[in-house]
């Protein structure tokens, strides 16, 4: 993979990338605190934990009608992205303790979901945090099949229909990655890319091998052989655990950078951006609802994503503490800060990028 440099000329970029760094260290200085978790994550960590668990063992134990079981995979798949975007996300970046083998065990909650840490270090914390919203490297606005999240893309006709079926395509998140984890493994692997992370390319593919057989056994194969519930009620109850999953997972990532404002710049013949790199991740990243306590809460920060772009090291319990400070820095300096005061103005705004990138008269094709 050619590597992408951001050189900017333009010297008040590297002044606010310098400023923000400053006013925020200097935030957790005055207040005496550290960056990472404190009381309050470790109990939003039992929750979440909680609450993806706690309906898999009612399931198990419980006599209880179809119609209840189905809820209960709804619960399930609730907890299943308050797990990785709570408690996860946090740890595989090192941001949610000075431990490292607390961050190391918790990033380990990725196996809840059937999937391999080390694959989302690499395509979270390394391609997209990197180059965030560069299409072809940044794998999270990947075009595929009916959905085209990437400006520079081919368009093709279902296009024109994304943005009502986008959302039942991204509940298919989860079981994708299920799916498809060794073989993006496996391309890592050929790329050099795991080796970066000093990990063994063959005992890594081995453990994520063993990961899914295990997890397998575990959500399907135990259900099947203790409960009454006959083989493919069970299969129709974990689809529907990982389609909810995958919804509120693909909805809540997308409504960060696919939404009117941020920008999806590509680099030139040289491969650069001109850009400095906190300056392209405020273009290409928004907040949002940044005032609603349950769904920062909930989502792990991940509202707060131009704070968690800028400052991936610090734990996500500070966002909302750090995000106006960030912003003010940012006009500071003359650059949009780009927010959506609520939930609801951010999806509406991810729908109509949805409906540009798919209309012809609007972006440019690849």
């Amino acid at each position: 993979m050619k590597t992408i440099r951001f050189v900017s000329d333009d010297p008040k970029e590297k002044q606010f990338a310098a400023a923000v760094r400053k006013n925020v260290n200097e935030y957790f200085r005055e207040k005496g605190i550290s960056k990472k978790g404190n009381l309050s994550m470790y109990i939003q960590t039992i929750l979440m934990l909680g609450f993806y668990i706690a309906p898999f063992v009612v399931l198990l134990t419980v006599s209880m009608n179809i119609w209840m079981a189905i809820f209960m995979t709804v619960l399930m798949g609730i907890g299943v992205a308050g797990v990785g975007m709570a408690v996860m996300h946090d740890a595989a970046h090192g941001s949610y303790s000075d431990k490292e083998w607390v961050n190391k065990l918790l990033a380990g909650t990725m196996h809840l979901l059937g999937s391999g840490v080390i694959n989302w270090k690499i395509q979270h914390n390394m391609l997209h945090h990197t180059y965030t919203n560069i299409d072809g490297y940044d794998e999270d606005i990947s075009s595929k099949g009916p959905i085209r999240l990437a400006e520079n893309a081919p368009l093709k006709k279902i296009h024109h229909y994304q943005y009502f079926l986008a959302f039942f395509f991204y509940g298919l998140l989860t079981l994708s990655k299920l799916v498809g984890d060794i073989a993006q493994l496996k391309l890592y692997n050929k790329e050099g890319l795991t080796r970066q992370q000093n990990i063994n390319p063959t005992s890594e593919t081995i453990k994520l091998i063993f990961v899914k057989i295990a997890y397998l056994a575990l959500f399907i194969g135990l259900p099947i052989m203790i409960t009454p519930f006959l083989w493919w009620q069970v299969l129709i109850g974990f689809f529907i655990m990982h389609w909810v999953a995958g919804c509120i997972l693909s909805t809540v990532f997308q409504m960060a950078h696919v939404v009117e404002g941020t920008e999806q710049p590509m680099p030139d013949a040289n491969g650069l951006i001109h850009d400095e790199w906190a300056v392209h991740e405020l273009r290409t990243t928004s907040d949002f609802a940044r005032n609603n306590h349950f769904l920062n809460w909930y989502v792990g920060g991940l509202n707060f994503q131009i704070e968690h772009h800028l400052f991936p090291n610090i734990c996500h319990v500070h966002y909302q503490k750090i995000a106006p400070i960030v912003e003010r820095t940012a006009r500071e300096f003359g650059f949009n800060y780009n927010l959506k005061p609520s939930f609801a103005s951010a999806f509406v705004s991810h729908v109509n990028r949805l409906k540009e990138l798919g209309d012809p008269h609007n972006l440019r094709q690849a």
